[in-house]
C-alpha cells in the first residue's frame, strides 16, 4: 500500500467538504471511527451511532495523535484540521477506498443481498468461482476468505464496517485474487459500510419482513437493498469487463419495483415457469435438493447439498452469476455440489439419536415458514421447532413467526433470542399471545421456556423415534446478548449437549446464560 498524505487523502473525497485550518502533506497512519483505537497519526471520522456521538469524543481522539478529524458538526478552534460534510459514514467509506488505493476496482466484486438466503447464495457464487480456477475471495456475514486465511466477521450478521470492508478487499487484491463476492446487508447499504466498493454484478434472493425497526417500513427496507443495484450504473470502468449486471428473482415480491429501478442490464430467475432461468423437477431430499434448468433445448440437472426448496433459487441465482461470467454449465453445476454446507445452515447434529435434530439460522417469518415446510418433507414424524424473536428489533415479526410455527409445526418451543435490554418475559408473552390466537394451546402443541439451553433440552427429550427436533433463529452465531452482555452461545454445541445427556454419552457442556 502506497503511503497517502492527509491532503490527498481529503480531496480525493468525491462528496462536498469544508475544511477548518491547513491541510498537512504529513502521511495518515490509519483511519478510524473508533476514539479508543486512535494512535499517533491517524484520521479520525466522528459520526452518530446507536447511542454515542463520536463528536463528543474528538478531544480524546487529538490527545492520542489524531492528525485530522472528519465530522458533520460546526466545530472550530481544534489544534488539527477538520473537515465537515454532511455524511460521516459515507466519507469514512470514500476515504477508506482512497487509503487502500480503491481495491475493487482492480476486481470483478459480485454483491449478494435480501432477507434470507444471501450466505448460502455467497457461498454458492464463491465454489462456482473456484471451480472455475478462478482466485476467489469471499466475505460474508459470517467470516471473510481470503485464500487459506479465515477470518471472523463479528458475533452478529452484519456487513463490516466499511474500513474493514477496504482493507478485505486491498487484502484480497494483494493475494492476487480477481473476484470477490461480498454478501451485502441492509444495514450495510443504509449506513454506507459498502459504499465505493464497485459492485459489477448485484444479486438479489428476496425481499420480506425484517429490520422494519430500523427501515421504518417495507418500503424503506426495500429501498435500502435497492441502492445495490442502482449503485451499479456509478462502477468504474474495469479491465476485466463491465457488467453492470442485476439478477432478480423473479418469484419474489421485490421483483417489479428492482426490475423498475435498475437502468444497466438485468436477469431473472423463478421456479415458477418465469424468468430467463427457470427450475424445474424439483425433488428434495433429506441430503439436499435436486432440480433441472433448461438452457435452450438442453436440460441440465443440479444437485445442492443443503435440503430446502428455497436453496434452488438460492442456486439459480448463482447459476445466473456462473453464466454471466461465461462459466460453462458443467463447471457451474461442479461448483454448486462442491458446497457441503454452510454454518448454521440445516445443519443435521447427530451423535446416533434415533431422530433428526437441526440447526438453522431461520429468524424471520418467511425464513421460518420455508424452513419448516422443508423440515416437513424430511421426516414422517412430528415436528419440534425451537425458537425465539429478538429484542430490540422488528417487534411486528414476533407474532408472525409464532403463528407461523403453530400453523407449520407439530411442537412450538418459545424461548431466549437476543433480548437484549428488553425484558424476555415481555418478548415471550407477545409471541404466546399470538401462537394462542392461531390456534395453539400452551402445555399442548406450545410451550414457553426462557432457558433456550432448557428450551432445546425439552425439545429433544420430546422426540420420538422419526421426529425432527430444530432450532432456529441463531445458526452458526457465537453469542447471545442479554441488557449489553454478549454471553458465550452456540445451538449445535447446545444442541448436542442436549442429545449426549439424552443418550448417556459424554458430551459438551451446556453453555450456560443469565436464565439458567
Amino acid at each position: 500500500m502506497k503511503p497517502i498524505s492527509l491532503t490527498s487523502l481529503v480531496e480525493s473525497l468525491p462528496v462536498a467538504w469544508q475544511g477548518n485550518g491547513q491541510l498537512a502533506e504529513v502521511e495518515v497512519n490509519s483511519i478510524k471511527f473508533d476514539s479508543r483505537q486512535v494512535t499517533r497519526g491517524d484520521l479520525f471520522v466522528a459520526f452518530t451511532g446507536g447511542n454515542i456521538d463520536g463528536h463528543e469524543f474528538i478531544g480524546d481522539a487529538i490527545e492520542k495523535g489524531a492528525i485530522g478529524v472528519v465530522g458533520t458538526r460546526e466545530i472550530t478552534g481544534l489544534a488539527v484540521p477538520y473537515i465537515r460534510v454532511a455524511d460521516a459514514r459515507e466519507a469514512l467509506a470514500y476515504l477508506a477506498a482512497a487509503y487502500y488505493d480503491h481495491p475493487a476496482r482492480k476486481m470483478t466484486v459480485i454483491g449478494v443481498t435480501g432477507t434470507d438466503g444471501k450466505t448460502t447464495t455467497s457461498n454458492l457464487i464463491y465454489e462456482i468461482l473456484k471451480a472455475a480456477g478462478l482466485k476467489a475471495g469471499l466475505i460474508s456475514t459470517v467470516n471473510a476468505v481470503i485464500g487459506d486465511e479465515v477470518i471472523d466477521t463479528g458475533f452478529h450478521v452484519t456487513t463490516p464496517e466499511s474500513t474493514d470492508v477496504q482493507r478485505y478487499l486491498a487484502q484480497m487484491v494483494e493475494a492476487g485474487i480477481t473476484h470477490v463476492v461480498l454478501e451485502t446487508t441492509s444495514h450495510g447499504l443504509a449506513q454506507h459500510r459498502v459504499t465505493a466498493c464497485e459492485y459489477d454484478i448485484a444479486v438479489v434472493t428476496n425481499i420480506t419482513h425484517e429490520h422494519l425497526d430500523y427501515h421504518g417500513s417495507y418500503e424503506e427496507y426495500r429501498a435500502a437493498k435497492g441502492r445495490l443495484f442502482t449503485g451499479l450504473t456509478g462502477t468504474s470502468l474495469k479491465a476485466r469487463g463491465n457488467f453492470r449486471l442485476a439478477v432478480l428473482n423473479r418469484d419474489d415480491i421485490s421483483y417489479d419495483y428492482l426490475s423498475s429501478i435498475v437502468t444497466s442490464n438485468q436477469v431473472s430467475y423463478g421456479t415458477n415457469m418465469s424468468g430467463d432461468l427457470i427450475a424445474q423437477n424439483v425433488v428434495n431430499r433429506p441430503n439436499g435438493v435436486e432440480f433441472s434448468v433448461i438452457l435452450g433445448e438442453q436440460e441440465r440437472f443440479f444437485h445442492c447439498n443443503i435440503p430446502g426448496r428455497f436453496n434452488v433459487s438460492n442456486s439459480l441465482a448463482a447459476i445466473a452469476v456462473g453464466q454471466a461470467l461465461d462459466i460453462d454449465m458443467l463447471t457451474i453445476a461442479q461448483g454448486i455440489e462442491r458446497l457441503q454446507g454452510v454454518p448454521g445452515r440445516m445443519e443435521v447434529i447427530d451423535i446416533g439419536q434415533p431422530f433428526t435434530a437441526i440447526v438453522d439460522f431461520a429468524h424471520t417469518p418467511n425464513a421460518l415458514k420455508v424452513a419448516l415446510e422443508t423440515v416437513r418433507e424430511m421426516t414422517t414424524g412430528r415436528v419440534i421447532a425451537v425458537f425465539g424473536s429478538a429484542g430490540l428489533r422488528d417487534r411486528q415479526k414476533r407474532r408472525m413467526m409464532a403463528e407461523v410455527s403453530v400453523a407449520l409445526a407439530d411442537v412450538t418451543i418459545l424461548t431466549a433470542e437476543d433480548p437484549r435490554t428488553e425484558a424476555l418475559d415481555a418478548i415471550l408473552a407477545q409471541m404466546a399471545d399470538a401462537a394462542d390466537s392461531a390456534g395453539g394451546i400452551e402445555g399442548k402443541n406450545y410451550y414457553t421456556i426462557p432457558d433456550r439451553g432448557n428450551a432445546i433440552r425439552f425439545g429433544i427429550k420430546l422426540a420420538q423415534p422419526g421426529d425432527l427436533v430444530i432450532a432456529c433463529g441463531k445458526g452458526h452465531e457465537q453469542s447471545m446478548c442479554f441488557m449489553t452482555t454478549e454471553y458465550p452461545w452456540d445451538d449445535r454445541i447446545a444442541m448436542r449437549a442436549a442429545l449426549a445427556e439424552l443418550l448417556g454419552v459424554p458430551g459438551p457442556e451446556m453453555p450456560l446464560l443469565p436464565t439458567s
